[in-house]
C-alpha cells in the first residue's frame, strides 16, 4: 500500500482552511435560519444546520489556531488565545433578547463571556493582519513584487475588521438604530479575516509568486513549497 505523499498538512494549509471557514460563517448560518438573523451569534438559538454551522466551523478554526505556532512566540500565543476565544464565542451562547425568547430549549447564559470572547478574537485577528503585513514588506523590500499586494490586503482586511467593530459598537451605544448592523458588521469582519488568511495561504496566483504558493514549484524535503513566510 502506497503511503500518502504528505502524513500532515502545514501552516499554509491550516491558513487556507481557517480563511475559507471565516468566509462562510455568516452567509451559511444566515442561510439555513428561518429568518434574517441580527447577528451571527443568533443562530445558536435557531437549532438545526444554522446553529451547527455557528458552533461546528468556531470549534474548527479553533482547532486550527491552536494548531498553527507561526514564525514567532508571540504568533503561537496569539494563535491559542485566540483558538481559546473562539472556542468561548461557540460554548457560551450571546444575551440575544429577541433569539432566546424564540428559543424552544432551556439555554443557560453565563453574563459577558461571550462578548468578551468576540472582542478577544476579533483584536487578535487584527494583529495577526499586522504581522502579515510586516512580514509582506519585509519580502517587498527584498524585490518580491507579489508582496506589494499583500501588502494592500492585508492593510485593507484590517481597516475593515477595525471598522466593523467600531460600527456595531457605535450601533450598540445608539440602542441598535441599524437592522441587523451586527450581523453585517460580524460577516465583513469575518470576510475580512478569511481573506487575509487565504492571501498568506499562498493559495492564490495572483497574489504570490508559483516558488511562494502552497504547491509550489520550488520544493522542500516535506514537498510544499519551500518559501514559506507570509
Amino acid at each position: 500500500m502506497n503511503e500518502p505523499r504528505h502524513q500532515e498538512i502545514n501552516h499554509q494549509t491550516i491558513k487556507l482552511l481557517i480563511g475559507v471557514i471565516a468566509i462562510s460563517l455568516g452567509s451559511l448560518t444566515n442561510l439555513f435560519a428561518d429568518k434574517p438573523l441580527a447577528s451571527i451569534s443568533a443562530s445558536y438559538f435557531e437549532g438545526g444546520w444554522s446553529q451547527t454551522f455557528l458552533v461546528g466551523f468556531l470549534f474548527a478554526i479553533a482547532a486550527f489556531l491552536a494548531a498553527y505556532n507561526g514564525y514567532s512566540k508571540l504568533e503561537m500565543i496569539l494563535a491559542k488565545v485566540a483558538a481559546c476565544a473562539a472556542a468561548g464565542v461557540a460554548m457560551f451562547p450571546c444575551n440575544c433578547e429577541e433569539a432566546i425568547g424564540n428559543c424552544k430549549n432551556d439555554v443557560r447564559l453565563v453574563p459577558g463571556v461571550h462578548g468578551a470572547s468576540a472582542a478577544v478574537m476579533f483584536v487578535i485577528l487584527v494583529v495577526f493582519c499586522v504581522i502579515f503585513y510586516k512580514r509582506a514588506k519585509a519580502k517587498h523590500e527584498k524585490g518580491n513584487d507579489m508582496a506589494k499586494r499583500r501588502l494592500v490586503v492585508y492593510a485593507t482586511c484590517a481597516t475593515v475588521i477595525v471598522l466593523a467593530m467600531l460600527a456595531i459598537l457605535l450601533d450598540g451605544l445608539a440602542g441598535g438604530l441599524l437592522p441587523r448592523m451586527v450581523w453585517y458588521g460580524e460577516t465583513a469582519a469575518l470576510v475580512a479575516f478569511g481573506i487575509s488568511w487565504i492571501t498568506a495561504s499562498r493559495t492564490l496566483p495572483m497574489l504570490a509568486k508559483p516558488e511562494e504558493r502552497l504547491w509550489g514549484k520550488s520544493k522542500g524535503s516535506d514537498g510544499f513549497a519551500s518559501n514559506l513566510s507570509t
